[in-house]
C-alpha cells in the first residue's frame, strides 16, 4: 500500500464525510477509496472511523491520525516544492472557489498571466455566490467578499473597495434621485440576500450616522441578478465598485447619495480551517494580489 496515497484518501474521507464525495475529488472508484481505509486501519491495528448520524466520523484515534496526516502532508508538498525550486517548478491542482460576478471581472480573464508563470499548475476554478464549506468541497483556497464571521479561519486580507448606490439613468429620470438615505424609503430596492449584502443599508457623513431598512422589492442571491436588476431600470442597489467597475466608467449606471459613504467591502483569500495552505495556494493568493493590485 502506498502510504502517501492512504494518508490522503484518509483525510479526504474525513473531510467530506463519505467515501463516494471522497472518491469523486480523488477520481477514483468508492471500492477504492473503502479498500485503502480498511488496509490503513489493518496495517494500524485500530478503528479510525465509525458511521454516525448518516455521515462517517473519526474515532478518536482516527481524529488524532487525520491531525497529524493534514501536516504530513502539507510538509511532503513543500518538501517536493523545495526540491523542485520555487516558482516554474509549482505543480498539480489547485482548487479555488470565488464570488460569481468578481471572478468574472476580474480574475478568469487574467487566468491567462497566472498559467503563464505556472505551466504546470492545473486549476479547478469554481464560482459561487455562497459561502461553500472549503474542507468537503475540498478547496485549497476561498476568495471572499466582505467581514469574516469565523474569526478561526486563517485567511488574508487583500484589497478594499468603495460600495456606493447606484441605479440606471432611465430608472432616475423617471423617479428622481434621493437626496438623503431616509429618501430610500420611497424607492425600489434591489437586496443582495447573501451575507455581505441585506436590506439595511448603513451610511455616513462625517461624524454623522445613519441606517435605513429599505423596503426590498426585489431580493437576488446572486450578485449577476442584482448587477442586472439594476441595467434593468427595476431600482436602486448597493454595489461595490468592483462589481459595477465596467458600468460606472461607461454611464451605464450612476451613483447617488454621493456625499454619504458606506462601509467599505474587503477581499480576503481564506485557507481551510487545519490545514497548512499549500505552496501552490499561496503562490496563487500572491499572484491575485498582484494581479489586483495593478
Amino acid at each position: 500500500m502506498d502510504r502517501h496515497q492512504a494518508m490522503a484518501t484518509f483525510v479526504r474521507v474525513v473531510e467530506t464525510g463519505s467515501f463516494s464525495a471522497a472518491a469523486r475529488l480523488l477520481r477514483v472508484g468508492q471500492p477504492a477509496v473503502s479498500k485503502s481505509v480498511a488496509a490503513l486501519e489493518e496495517r494500524l491495528g485500530v478503528r479510525l472511523l465509525v458511521r454516525s448520524t448518516r455521515r462517517l466520523q473519526p474515532t478518536d484515534a482516527g481524529q488524532a491520525y487525520y491531525e497529524r496526516a493534514v501536516r504530513a502532508l502539507a510538509e511532503a508538498d513543500e518538501a517536493e516544492v523545495a526540491a523542485r525550486g520555487l516558482g516554474r517548478g509549482l505543480e498539480g491542482r489547485l482548487r479555488v472557489c470565488a464570488p460569481v460576478t468578481f471572478a468574472r471581472l476580474h480574475i478568469a480573464p487574467k487566468l491567462g498571466a497566472f498559467f503563464a508563470r505556472y505551466p504546470k499548475l492545473a486549476l479547478d476554478f469554481v464560482m459561487d455566490d455562497r459561502s461553500i464549506d472549503l474542507l468537503s468541497e475540498n478547496i485549497d483556497v476561498a476568495l471572499r467578499l466582505g467581514a469574516l464571521p469565523d474569526s478561526s479561519l486563517s485567511a488574508r486580507r487583500l484589497a478594499s473597495t468603495a460600495r456606493v448606490v447606484v441605479a440606471s439613468p432611465g430608472y432616475l429620470e423617471a423617479r428622481g434621485a434621493p437626496k438623503r438615505p431616509v429618501d430610500l424609503l420611497q424607492y425600489d430596492a434591489i437586496v443582495y440576500s447573501q451575507a455581505v449584502g441585506g436590506d439595511e443599508w448603513r451610511f455616513r457623513k462625517g461624524t454623522s450616522e445613519t441606517s435605513v431598512r429599505v423596503p426590498s422589492r426585489l431580493n437576488v442571491s446572486a450578485a449577476e441578478g442584482v448587477r442586472e436588476a439594476v441595467l434593468a431600470g427595476l431600482g436602486l442597489a448597493i454595489v461595490s465598485r468592483w462589481m459595477m467597475a465596467p458600468e460606472l466608467g461607461s454611464g451605464a449606471v450612476v451613483p447617488v447619495l454621493q456625499d454619504w459613504s458606506l462601509p467599505d467591502i474587503d477581499l480576503w483569500a481564506v485557507f481551510p480551517e487545519g490545514r497548512l495552505p499549500s505552496a501552490r495556494a499561496r503562490a496563487f493568493v500572491d499572484w491575485c494580489s498582484d494581479a489586483i493590485e495593478r
